[in-house]
Protein backbone atom coordinates (compact mmCIF):
# COMPACT_ATOMS: atom_id res chain seq x y z
CA UNK A 1 0.00 0.00 0.00
CA UNK A 2 0.93 3.32 -0.79
CA UNK A 3 0.13 6.40 1.87
CA UNK A 4 -1.39 9.76 0.28
CA UNK A 5 -1.38 12.86 1.46
CA UNK A 6 -3.31 15.71 -0.36
CA UNK A 7 -3.20 19.32 1.54
CA UNK A 8 -7.00 20.40 1.64
CA UNK A 9 -5.97 24.06 0.35
CA UNK A 10 -4.07 22.81 -2.74
CA UNK A 11 -7.62 21.38 -4.56
CA UNK A 12 -5.49 22.67 -7.79
CA UNK A 13 -2.82 20.37 -7.65
CA UNK A 14 -4.45 16.82 -7.12
CA UNK A 15 -4.61 16.25 -10.61
CA UNK A 16 -0.40 16.73 -10.29
CA UNK A 17 2.82 15.06 -9.01
CA UNK A 18 2.64 14.22 -5.46
CA UNK A 19 5.90 12.70 -3.51
CA UNK A 20 5.78 10.08 -1.76
CA UNK A 21 8.85 9.13 0.47
CA UNK A 22 9.42 5.11 0.85
CA UNK A 23 9.46 5.69 5.03
CA UNK A 24 5.72 6.56 4.39
CA UNK A 25 5.66 10.67 5.00
CA UNK A 26 4.02 11.67 2.05
CA UNK A 27 4.20 15.67 0.92
CA UNK A 28 2.35 17.24 -2.27
CA UNK A 29 3.92 19.73 -4.28
CA UNK A 30 3.45 22.59 -1.98
CA UNK A 31 5.33 20.58 0.78
CA UNK A 32 2.65 20.12 3.00
CA UNK A 33 3.57 17.07 5.39
CA UNK A 34 1.44 13.89 5.70
CA UNK A 35 1.03 14.95 9.67
CA UNK A 36 -0.43 18.67 8.51
CA UNK A 37 -3.87 18.68 9.87
CA UNK A 38 -5.22 19.98 6.63
CA UNK A 39 -4.50 16.70 4.90
CA UNK A 40 -6.27 13.69 3.48
CA UNK A 41 -4.44 10.87 4.48
CA UNK A 42 -5.38 7.54 2.57
CA UNK A 43 -4.02 4.78 2.00
CA UNK A 44 -4.14 3.69 -1.78
CA UNK A 45 -4.24 0.59 -3.64
CA UNK A 46 -4.52 -0.95 -7.25
CA UNK A 47 -8.28 -0.42 -6.60
CA UNK A 48 -10.27 2.08 -4.64
CA UNK A 49 -13.00 2.53 -3.18
CA UNK A 50 -13.63 6.20 -4.10
CA UNK A 51 -14.06 8.05 -7.87
CA UNK A 52 -11.35 10.54 -7.41
CA UNK A 53 -9.56 12.34 -4.49
CA UNK A 54 -9.85 15.49 -6.17
CA UNK A 55 -11.42 17.65 -3.61
CA UNK A 56 -13.89 19.95 -4.19
CA UNK A 57 -11.99 23.12 -2.24
CA UNK A 58 -10.41 25.13 -4.41
CA UNK A 59 -8.73 28.48 -2.51
CA UNK A 60 -11.26 30.44 -4.17
CA UNK A 61 -14.23 29.16 -3.66
CA UNK A 62 -16.99 30.22 -1.08
CA UNK A 63 -20.95 30.37 -0.53
CA UNK A 64 -22.82 33.09 0.86
CA UNK A 65 -26.68 32.69 1.53
CA UNK A 66 -29.56 34.84 0.80
CA UNK A 67 -32.44 35.51 2.85
CA UNK A 68 -35.40 37.15 1.56
CA UNK A 69 -38.59 39.07 2.86
CA UNK A 70 -39.89 38.60 6.76
CA UNK A 71 -43.03 41.07 6.25
CA UNK A 72 -46.17 41.85 4.93
CA UNK A 73 -47.92 39.84 7.61
CA UNK A 74 -44.83 37.88 8.28
CA UNK A 75 -45.61 34.36 10.24
CA UNK A 76 -45.00 33.22 13.77
CA UNK A 77 -41.60 31.55 14.60
CA UNK A 78 -39.99 31.62 10.85
CA UNK A 79 -37.65 34.37 10.59
CA UNK A 80 -36.13 33.61 13.63
CA UNK A 81 -35.36 29.72 13.09
CA UNK A 82 -33.73 30.54 9.59
CA UNK A 83 -31.19 32.26 11.17
CA UNK A 84 -30.19 28.91 13.51
CA UNK A 85 -31.19 26.98 10.45
CA UNK A 86 -28.56 28.79 7.61
CA UNK A 87 -25.98 29.10 10.87
CA UNK A 88 -26.24 25.17 10.04
CA UNK A 89 -25.88 25.46 6.55
CA UNK A 90 -22.41 27.04 7.33
CA UNK A 91 -21.70 30.05 4.45
CA UNK A 92 -18.91 32.57 5.09
CA UNK A 93 -21.58 35.21 5.19
CA UNK A 94 -25.73 36.43 4.75
CA UNK A 95 -27.17 38.76 1.93
CA UNK A 96 -30.73 40.07 2.52
CA UNK A 97 -32.69 41.54 -0.13
CA UNK A 98 -34.89 44.51 2.22
CA UNK A 99 -38.65 44.24 4.01
CA UNK A 100 -37.00 43.32 6.91
CA UNK A 101 -39.65 45.09 9.42
CA UNK A 102 -43.28 45.49 8.83
CA UNK A 103 -42.57 49.44 9.51
CA UNK A 104 -45.36 51.50 7.62
CA UNK A 105 -47.87 52.81 10.06
CA UNK A 106 -45.79 52.28 13.21
CA UNK A 107 -44.63 55.41 15.33
CA UNK A 108 -40.85 56.39 16.06
CA UNK A 109 -40.69 53.83 19.41
CA UNK A 110 -42.52 51.23 17.62
CA UNK A 111 -40.06 51.34 14.43
CA UNK A 112 -37.32 51.69 16.81
CA UNK A 113 -38.55 48.12 18.79
CA UNK A 114 -39.01 46.52 15.66
CA UNK A 115 -35.33 46.98 14.24
CA UNK A 116 -33.79 45.67 18.43
CA UNK A 117 -36.13 42.79 17.39
CA UNK A 118 -34.81 42.01 14.14
CA UNK A 119 -31.35 42.83 15.11
CA UNK A 120 -31.34 40.48 18.09
CA UNK A 121 -32.37 38.09 15.55
CA UNK A 122 -29.63 38.76 13.44
CA UNK A 123 -26.99 39.34 15.85
CA UNK A 124 -27.31 35.37 16.22
CA UNK A 125 -25.52 34.70 12.82
CA UNK A 126 -22.14 32.92 13.34
CA UNK A 127 -21.04 34.63 10.28
CA UNK A 128 -21.93 38.71 8.88
CA UNK A 129 -25.18 39.50 8.13
CA UNK A 130 -25.52 42.42 4.92
CA UNK A 131 -28.37 44.90 5.22
CA UNK A 132 -30.25 46.03 2.31
CA UNK A 133 -33.32 48.10 2.61
CA UNK A 134 -37.06 47.22 1.59
CA UNK A 135 -40.37 49.49 1.06
CA UNK A 136 -41.56 48.54 4.78
CA UNK A 137 -37.97 49.83 5.96
CA UNK A 138 -37.61 53.11 4.44
CA UNK A 139 -41.44 54.10 4.05
CA UNK A 140 -41.14 57.70 5.35
CA UNK A 141 -38.97 60.19 6.50
CA UNK A 142 -38.65 59.15 10.01
CA UNK A 143 -37.73 55.79 9.02
CA UNK A 144 -34.85 56.87 6.74
CA UNK A 145 -33.48 58.74 9.82
CA UNK A 146 -33.58 55.65 11.83
CA UNK A 147 -31.86 53.66 9.19
CA UNK A 148 -29.32 55.88 9.08
CA UNK A 149 -28.79 56.43 12.66
CA UNK A 150 -28.55 52.85 12.89
CA UNK A 151 -26.72 51.24 9.72
CA UNK A 152 -25.67 54.83 8.01
CA UNK A 153 -25.35 53.94 4.49
CA UNK A 154 -28.77 52.89 2.27
CA UNK A 155 -26.14 51.46 -0.14
CA UNK A 156 -22.77 50.34 -0.13
CA UNK A 157 -20.79 47.52 -1.85
CA UNK A 158 -17.92 45.14 -1.03
CA UNK A 159 -15.49 42.11 -3.25
CA UNK A 160 -14.80 39.15 -1.70
CA UNK A 161 -12.46 36.66 -3.07
CA UNK A 162 -12.35 38.27 -7.07
CA UNK A 163 -16.12 38.94 -6.75
CA UNK A 164 -17.89 42.22 -6.37
CA UNK A 165 -21.29 42.88 -4.32
CA UNK A 166 -23.67 45.67 -5.11
CA UNK A 167 -26.21 46.11 -2.68
CA UNK A 168 -28.58 49.10 -4.48
CA UNK A 169 -32.02 50.90 -2.20
CA UNK A 170 -34.77 51.42 -4.43
CA UNK A 171 -36.57 53.52 -1.77
CA UNK A 172 -36.87 57.02 -1.75
CA UNK A 173 -39.88 58.20 0.06
CA UNK A 174 -39.47 61.54 -1.43
CA UNK A 175 -40.15 59.81 -4.77
CA UNK A 176 -44.17 59.99 -4.30
CA UNK A 177 -44.37 56.03 -3.56
CA UNK A 178 -42.49 55.24 -6.64
CA UNK A 179 -39.38 52.60 -6.54
CA UNK A 180 -36.22 54.51 -7.51
CA UNK A 181 -32.70 54.52 -8.02
CA UNK A 182 -31.95 57.87 -7.75
CA UNK A 183 -29.48 60.13 -9.61
CA UNK A 184 -26.61 59.96 -7.24
CA UNK A 185 -26.97 56.68 -6.67
CA UNK A 186 -26.67 55.74 -10.50
CA UNK A 187 -23.50 57.50 -10.18
CA UNK A 188 -22.06 56.13 -7.15
CA UNK A 189 -23.12 52.52 -8.97
CA UNK A 190 -21.49 53.36 -12.23
CA UNK A 191 -18.30 54.69 -10.43
CA UNK A 192 -17.91 51.71 -8.52
CA UNK A 193 -18.57 48.65 -11.21
CA UNK A 194 -16.04 50.66 -13.73
CA UNK A 195 -13.45 50.56 -10.35
CA UNK A 196 -14.05 46.93 -10.34
CA UNK A 197 -14.11 46.44 -13.57
CA UNK A 198 -12.16 43.04 -13.89
CA UNK A 199 -13.80 41.16 -11.08
CA UNK A 200 -14.66 37.96 -11.96
CA UNK A 201 -18.30 38.15 -11.18
CA UNK A 202 -20.91 40.65 -9.92
CA UNK A 203 -23.59 40.09 -7.47
CA UNK A 204 -26.38 42.66 -7.50
CA UNK A 205 -29.13 42.71 -4.19
CA UNK A 206 -32.29 45.14 -4.35
CA UNK A 207 -35.81 45.11 -3.15
CA UNK A 208 -38.07 45.75 -5.97
CA UNK A 209 -37.78 43.73 -9.48
CA UNK A 210 -37.70 47.50 -11.30
CA UNK A 211 -37.18 45.84 -14.34
CA UNK A 212 -40.56 43.83 -14.49
CA UNK A 213 -42.47 47.24 -14.33
CA UNK A 214 -43.03 50.00 -17.09
CA UNK A 215 -40.77 53.34 -16.86
CA UNK A 216 -36.72 51.94 -16.79
CA UNK A 217 -35.76 55.18 -17.70
CA UNK A 218 -37.96 56.79 -15.14
CA UNK A 219 -37.02 54.62 -11.99
CA UNK A 220 -33.14 54.48 -12.71
CA UNK A 221 -32.87 50.79 -13.29
CA UNK A 222 -32.35 51.08 -17.27
CA UNK A 223 -29.14 53.20 -16.02
CA UNK A 224 -27.81 50.69 -13.75
CA UNK A 225 -28.41 47.83 -16.67
CA UNK A 226 -26.08 50.13 -19.02
CA UNK A 227 -23.85 50.25 -16.42
CA UNK A 228 -23.48 46.44 -15.70
CA UNK A 229 -23.49 45.80 -19.41
CA UNK A 230 -20.67 43.41 -20.53
CA UNK A 231 -19.74 41.51 -17.23
CA UNK A 232 -20.79 38.48 -15.67
CA UNK A 233 -23.57 39.53 -13.07
CA UNK A 234 -26.62 37.75 -11.30
CA UNK A 235 -29.34 39.78 -9.99
CA UNK A 236 -31.70 39.12 -6.74
CA UNK A 237 -34.66 40.36 -5.34
CA UNK A 238 -37.51 40.10 -3.10
CA UNK A 239 -40.98 42.21 -2.96
CA UNK A 240 -43.19 40.20 -4.36
CA UNK A 241 -43.16 36.96 -2.02
CA UNK A 242 -42.81 35.14 -5.59
CA UNK A 243 -40.04 33.24 -6.55
CA UNK A 244 -39.40 33.84 -9.86
CA UNK A 245 -36.09 33.93 -12.62
CA UNK A 246 -36.17 36.32 -15.37
CA UNK A 247 -34.15 35.93 -18.17
CA UNK A 248 -32.58 39.42 -19.12
CA UNK A 249 -28.91 40.50 -20.85
CA UNK A 250 -27.54 37.03 -21.37
CA UNK A 251 -27.99 36.21 -17.47
CA UNK A 252 -30.88 35.38 -15.05
CA UNK A 253 -32.21 38.12 -12.12
CA UNK A 254 -34.10 35.78 -9.31
CA UNK A 255 -37.09 37.15 -7.31
CA UNK A 256 -36.94 35.37 -3.71
CA UNK A 257 -39.82 33.96 -2.43
CA UNK A 258 -40.03 34.70 1.54
CA UNK A 259 -38.10 34.02 5.17
CA UNK A 260 -41.17 33.65 6.97
CA UNK A 261 -42.83 37.52 5.12
CA UNK A 262 -46.91 36.94 4.02
CA UNK A 263 -47.42 34.28 1.68
CA UNK A 264 -50.21 32.10 0.81
CA UNK A 265 -47.47 29.37 1.03
CA UNK A 266 -48.85 27.53 -1.55
CA UNK A 267 -45.57 25.43 -2.22
CA UNK A 268 -42.58 25.80 -4.81
CA UNK A 269 -44.96 25.39 -8.20
CA UNK A 270 -46.29 28.76 -7.13
CA UNK A 271 -43.59 29.78 -6.15
CA UNK A 272 -44.54 30.42 -2.59
CA UNK A 273 -42.22 29.08 0.32
CA UNK A 274 -39.92 29.79 2.56
CA UNK A 275 -36.21 29.51 1.90
CA UNK A 276 -32.91 30.81 1.80
CA UNK A 277 -30.72 31.01 -1.40
CA UNK A 278 -27.53 29.22 -1.36
CA UNK A 279 -24.97 30.66 -3.62
CA UNK A 280 -21.19 29.24 -4.17
CA UNK A 281 -19.01 31.21 -6.30
CA UNK A 282 -16.65 28.31 -8.09
CA UNK A 283 -13.76 29.25 -10.18
CA UNK A 284 -15.59 30.87 -13.23
CA UNK A 285 -19.41 30.66 -12.38
CA UNK A 286 -21.85 30.55 -9.51
CA UNK A 287 -24.00 27.64 -8.56
CA UNK A 288 -27.35 28.28 -6.81
CA UNK A 289 -30.03 26.45 -5.06
CA UNK A 290 -32.47 27.16 -3.61
CA UNK A 291 -33.05 26.11 0.06
CA UNK A 292 -36.69 25.15 1.15
CA UNK A 293 -36.28 25.86 5.00
CA UNK A 294 -39.31 23.02 5.63
CA UNK A 295 -35.98 20.46 5.05
CA UNK A 296 -33.71 21.62 6.89
CA UNK A 297 -33.13 19.79 10.09
CA UNK A 298 -31.27 19.42 12.81
CA UNK A 299 -29.99 15.51 13.70
CA UNK A 300 -33.08 15.08 16.32
CA UNK A 301 -35.17 16.43 13.58
CA UNK A 302 -35.98 19.18 15.68
CA UNK A 303 -36.22 23.17 14.62
CA UNK A 304 -35.24 25.37 17.02
CA UNK A 305 -37.27 27.07 19.29
CA UNK A 306 -38.34 30.82 18.91
CA UNK A 307 -40.49 33.58 20.75
CA UNK A 308 -40.73 35.39 17.04
CA UNK A 309 -44.70 36.81 17.27
CA UNK A 310 -46.19 37.00 13.99
CA UNK A 311 -48.23 39.69 12.32
CA UNK A 312 -50.29 37.78 10.38
CA UNK A 313 -53.67 40.18 9.30
CA UNK A 314 -56.94 38.78 9.51
CA UNK A 315 -59.12 37.34 6.67
CA UNK A 316 -61.24 40.22 5.74
CA UNK A 317 -64.28 38.23 4.27
CA UNK A 318 -65.52 34.23 4.54
CA UNK A 319 -64.75 32.16 2.16
CA UNK A 320 -65.93 28.63 0.48
CA UNK A 321 -63.40 26.15 -1.59
CA UNK A 322 -63.91 26.83 -5.22
CA UNK A 323 -62.89 24.09 -7.43
CA UNK A 324 -62.72 23.75 -10.64
CA UNK A 325 -61.74 22.34 -14.41
CA UNK A 326 -60.66 24.17 -17.80
CA UNK A 327 -60.53 23.30 -20.99
CA UNK A 328 -59.28 24.45 -24.15
CA UNK A 329 -61.10 23.43 -27.66
CA UNK A 330 -62.76 20.72 -25.35
CA UNK A 331 -59.34 19.35 -24.05
CA UNK A 332 -57.77 19.83 -20.37
CA UNK A 333 -55.49 23.01 -20.38
CA UNK A 334 -52.15 22.24 -18.02
CA UNK A 335 -50.30 25.06 -16.29
CA UNK A 336 -52.70 28.07 -17.17
CA UNK A 337 -53.24 30.77 -14.85
CA UNK A 338 -56.77 31.25 -13.55
CA UNK A 339 -57.89 34.53 -11.92
CA UNK A 340 -60.82 35.72 -10.58
CA UNK A 341 -61.83 39.66 -10.45
CA UNK A 342 -64.89 41.54 -8.84
CA UNK A 343 -65.94 44.41 -10.65
CA UNK A 344 -66.49 47.19 -9.08
CA UNK A 345 -69.61 48.60 -11.25
CA UNK A 346 -69.90 52.96 -10.18
CA UNK A 347 -66.35 52.81 -11.46
CA UNK A 348 -66.07 50.34 -14.15
CA UNK A 349 -63.08 48.65 -12.34
CA UNK A 350 -61.88 45.27 -11.86
CA UNK A 351 -60.03 43.80 -8.46
CA UNK A 352 -58.27 40.43 -8.92
CA UNK A 353 -59.43 38.44 -5.56
CA UNK A 354 -58.24 35.18 -5.68
CA UNK A 355 -56.39 32.61 -8.47
CA UNK A 356 -55.30 29.34 -9.05
CA UNK A 357 -52.92 27.37 -11.74
CA UNK A 358 -54.14 24.21 -13.56
CA UNK A 359 -52.77 20.94 -13.53
CA UNK A 360 -52.06 18.53 -16.28
CA UNK A 361 -56.06 17.07 -16.06
CA UNK A 362 -56.87 20.76 -16.16
CA UNK A 363 -58.12 20.41 -12.72
CA UNK A 364 -57.54 23.94 -10.37
CA UNK A 365 -57.94 24.78 -6.96
CA UNK A 366 -58.35 28.83 -6.12
CA UNK A 367 -57.24 30.39 -2.92
CA UNK A 368 -57.64 33.78 -1.83
CA UNK A 369 -56.24 34.74 1.83
CA UNK A 370 -54.61 31.34 2.52
CA UNK A 371 -53.62 27.90 0.88
CA UNK A 372 -56.53 26.81 -0.81
CA UNK A 373 -59.34 28.59 0.73
CA UNK A 374 -61.39 28.93 -2.11
CA UNK A 375 -63.09 32.42 -2.75
CA UNK A 376 -65.95 35.10 -1.28
CA UNK A 377 -68.76 34.57 -2.42
CA UNK A 378 -70.06 37.08 -5.58
CA UNK A 379 -69.97 37.41 -9.04
CA UNK A 380 -66.74 37.21 -11.21
CA UNK A 381 -65.01 37.81 -14.28
CA UNK A 382 -62.47 35.24 -15.24
CA UNK A 383 -59.39 35.55 -16.72
CA UNK A 384 -57.10 33.01 -18.26
CA UNK A 385 -53.63 33.33 -19.40
CA UNK A 386 -50.50 30.47 -19.78
CA UNK A 387 -47.22 31.25 -20.70
CA UNK A 388 -43.80 28.85 -20.88
CA UNK A 389 -42.95 30.81 -17.28
CA UNK A 390 -45.97 28.87 -15.21
CA UNK A 391 -47.30 31.07 -12.39
CA UNK A 392 -46.79 34.49 -12.62
CA UNK A 393 -47.77 37.81 -11.23
CA UNK A 394 -47.22 40.05 -14.09
CA UNK A 395 -48.07 38.43 -17.02
CA UNK A 396 -48.99 40.54 -20.13
CA UNK A 397 -51.62 39.88 -22.61
CA UNK A 398 -49.04 39.75 -25.13
CA UNK A 399 -47.17 37.32 -23.69
CA UNK A 400 -50.08 34.32 -23.21
CA UNK A 401 -50.31 32.01 -25.78
CA UNK A 402 -54.15 32.05 -25.30
CA UNK A 403 -56.14 34.42 -26.96
CA UNK A 404 -55.50 37.89 -26.05
CA UNK A 405 -59.46 38.31 -24.83
CA UNK A 406 -58.80 36.16 -22.23
CA UNK A 407 -56.24 37.74 -20.47
CA UNK A 408 -58.41 40.61 -19.34
CA UNK A 409 -61.25 40.95 -17.55
CA UNK A 410 -62.48 44.10 -19.26
CA UNK A 411 -62.64 41.51 -22.46
CA UNK A 412 -63.07 37.87 -21.25
CA UNK A 413 -66.14 36.60 -21.67
CA UNK A 414 -65.99 34.04 -18.67
CA UNK A 415 -68.17 34.93 -15.81
CA UNK A 416 -68.70 32.51 -12.61
CA UNK A 417 -70.66 32.81 -9.45
CA UNK A 418 -69.73 31.65 -6.18
CA UNK A 419 -71.70 30.77 -3.41
CA UNK A 420 -71.75 29.34 0.53
CA UNK A 421 -70.38 26.21 0.30
CA UNK A 422 -68.58 24.01 -2.12
CA UNK A 423 -68.12 25.37 -5.57
CA UNK A 424 -66.90 23.12 -8.61
CA UNK A 425 -67.05 25.47 -11.95
CA UNK A 426 -65.88 24.30 -15.52
CA UNK A 427 -64.35 27.16 -17.64
CA UNK A 428 -64.69 26.40 -21.12
CA UNK A 429 -62.11 27.89 -24.28
CA UNK A 430 -62.04 28.53 -27.63
CA UNK A 431 -58.34 28.62 -29.79
CA UNK A 432 -60.21 30.75 -32.55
Amino acid sequence: MKQFALGLATAGLLGGVILLSRAGTATDATGARADDRAALKVEVGDKNPWTSLKLNNDPDQFTFAIVSDRTGGHRDKVFSRAVQQVNWLQPQFVMSVGDLIEGARANEDGIKRQWDEFDGYVKQFEMPFFYVPGNHDLANKMQVTQWGERYGKRYHHFTYRGALFLCLCAENPQSDGMATIDKEQQVWAAKVLEANKDVRWTFVFLHRPLWAVQGGEKNGWTAVEKALAGRKHNVFCGHVHRYQVFERNDTQYYQLATTGGGSRMRGPQYGEFDQVMLVTMKKDAPVLVNVDLGGVLSPNLRLPDSDEKGNVPKQKKDTFPVTGKIKLDGKPLEGAKITLHARDEPNEQFAAVCDGLSDDAGRFTVTTYSRFDGAPTGEYVVTVVKSDKGFNDREAAGRTVLPKPYARPATSPLKVTIKSGANDIELALDSK
